[in-house]
């Protein structure tokens, strides 16, 4: 399973942005092979192993600044991903869209971001909707968790309020799909 460089690199974006003074120790913290992937140039275009380039640096985040607390850590990280690639005309965009509609086209990007998968929306409603991975070899609870904190935040920019997004199933614990149900006010 293979990760998209710019989602790697929004990983250690966040770090940076939000906890600069520990950054280094973050590094070190982790495995050889991810230190590797972090002290290197990130190119956006690039694939990198999912388990180097985004799991482990997520677990790092989790253990050094969320109390070892992955669902928080991946649903911030993926929230900032969401800010970060959502910028510019990107973010016109994203405020004219209905959020299903926006739904539709991110599933176009969770699948360009991660290979192979297949994600897709399998029930929509004024208030919400249910978003369906059907396909993730090697599945990882902390991967699930931020594409739901990526949803919430891109959702946020549609002008929806209290955006919560809730896994309700999980190929990580062996569910036969991952399934993120996604409200809103």
């Amino acid at each position: 399973m293979e990760v998209k460089g710019t989602a790697v690199k929004s990983i250690k974006e966040y770090v940076e942005s939000r906890f600069n003074p520990k950054y280094n120790e973050w590094i070190n913290s982790m495995p050889e092979s991810s230190q590797k992937i972090m002290k290197d140039a990130i190119f956006a275009n690039n694939w990198y192993p999912m388990k180097d380039g985004a799991v482990e640096p997520t677990l790092a985040i989790a253990k050094m600044f969320y109390n070892n607390d992955k669902e928080k850590a991946a649903l911030e990280a993926g929230r900032f991903s969401a800010e970060q690639g959502l910028k510019g005309v990107y973010k016109i965009f994203v405020r004219i869209a209905s959020p299903n509609y926006l739904m539709q086209r991110a599933r176009r990007v969770f699948t360009s971001y991660y290979s192979p998968s297949e994600i897709s929306v399998a029930n929509s409603h004024d208030k919400g909707l249910t978003l369906h991975i059907t396909k993730f070899p090697n599945p990882e609870e902390v991967i699930e968790y931020r594409i739901a904190g990526w949803c919430e935040k891109a959702l946020e920019f549609t002008n929806c309020k209290n955006v919560k997004a809730n896994i309700t199933q999980s190929l990580a614990k062996g569910d036969e799909l991952t399934e993120i149900v996604i409200t809103w006010n």
